[in-house]
């Protein structure tokens, strides 16, 4: 006779759970807002596909939580949305946010699959980071084919394979801070330029709208950021006479009605900053050259600074859920 054992969530499972959660009812209100909007047919149904998935998600999540008689998390409604507001976007925004966010969802997906264990919790990931993948390819597809995929920069095919010589010392050969870039440091830097365009769309958008002026403030502060390492970055493509292409288009629209709330704003520039202190410890740890690592280590505090600024603004008005915590065993026992 097989017995079948059933697990309790593990606080792994809970997290992923939890923060997938919220996360697509933040989407949800995203996608929502750029589908009401949005007159190009092809990005409809790629916005309807992006909508169903989040709503497919919540439901799974919802009736695994209300299974173990977990409390489910409030995440982004219809309080967070103004069906009312014209457009911030222009339509072509929509292909660049399905496209990024597919790309942090890859991430993301692949990372949780790896460390879930309950079958039916990592079949569910499993299946996001299939329908993600999905997603991504097609949002890439549509780029490729309207002629605003970002191309990385391209270098000249190597003829032979080549070795580090004998007598060249790992610290002299390879850390040298005027050597060219290498093809892993490249697409590093490009990607990073990439993701903080992206975040500079969605900053110059939300400033125009935020009503309430701290958030304001601390949305200009999260640009200059922004722009001092796209600078950083473009600098280290141009002196070594790599420049790949990076669609900027006029992607906000004049529109000062906000179509979210001033909570699921200051939500997503956090999540965005988390993820990119993410991008930047990555960039490090395959990054050689001095000057790499010196210049992507002198942006993590003020990555830290503005994250913390942000979550405190959150939390003074609170926006923020608190992330299920283990019990206090001292206070328990009365320690």
């Amino acid at each position: 006779m097989q017995v079948t054992h059933i697990t309790r969530l593990s606080s792994t499972e809970i997290a992923s759970l939890w923060t997938v959660y919220i996360s697509d009812s933040l989407s949800a209100c995203l996608a929502t807002h750029l589908l009401q909007h949005n007159k190009t047919p092809e990005l409809q149904e790629l916005l309807k596909r992006t909508l169903k998935l989040t709503q497919t998600h919540r439901k799974f999540i919802k009736d695994i939580f209300e299974g173990e008689n977990f409390p489910v998390p409030e995440g982004f409604g219809d309080k967070d949305i103004n069906l009312d507001a014209p457009a911030l976007f222009n339509d072509i925004f929509s292909l660049s946010y399905v496209y990024g966010m597919s790309r942090i969802g890859l991430v993301t997906y692949g990372n949780i699959v790896s460390n879930v264990a309950r079958k039916d919790i990592r079949q569910f990931f499993t299946q996001c980071l299939q329908s993600t993948n999905e997603l991504y390819n097609i949002s890439v597809d549509l780029m490729v084919a309207k002629g605003i995929y970002d191309r990385p920069p391209m270098i000249p095919y190597p003829n032979h394979v080549e070795f580090l010589k004998k007598k060249e010392t790992f610290l002299s050969k390879w850390l040298e801070e005027k050597r060219p870039l290498n093809v892993v440091e490249i697409t590093e830097i490009f990607y990073n330029i990439e993701r903080n365009y992206f975040g500079l769309i969605l900053l110059t958008g939300f400033i125009q709208v935020a009503k309430d002026e701290e958030v304001k403030r601390h949305l200009l502060n999260g640009k200059e950021l922004v722009l001092n390492q796209i600078e950083f970055l473009n600098q280290l493509l141009i002196k070594d006479d790599l420049l790949g292409t990076i669609m900027v288009n006029s992607e906000v629209t004049d529109s000062t009605t906000s179509p979210f709330s001033d909570k699921l704003i200051m939500f997503l520039i956090c999540t965005l900053n988390s993820t990119g202190l993410a991008y930047i410890g990555h960039a490090i740890s395959t990054s050689a050259r001095v000057d790499l690592t010196a210049g992507y280590a002198r942006f993590i505090p003020k990555i830290l600074q503005f994250g913390k600024e942000g979550f405190d603004i959150m939390i003074e008005r609170a926006w923020l859920e608190q992330t299920p915590l283990a019990p206090d065993r001292k206070a328990l026992a009365k320690v």
